[in-house]
């Protein structure tokens, strides 16, 4: 499988413009797939992380709304 570089100005939307929150996103979904969670995506790569960036890319995977 191909890696695909995915700029993080288009990731940015699905954390709400959050860089903190698009790592602990990605991070976090990282550890799940790595723990054997089914993927919700096309997988792009062996590493989780590519992975899980790629969820987040396509929408499947976003920071919850929380309540201020």
């Amino acid at each position: 499988m191909k890696r695909r570089y995915i700029p993080i100005e288009e990731l940015l939307p699905y954390s709400e413009g959050s860089r903190y929150k698009l790592t602990m996103l990605a991070a976090k979904r990282a550890l799940q797939l790595s723990d054997g969670a089914k993927g919700l995506a096309e997988k792009i790569g062996e590493k989780a992380l590519d992975n899980a960036m790629q969820e987040i890319f396509v929408g499947k995977v976003r920071v919850k709304a929380t309540k201020e």
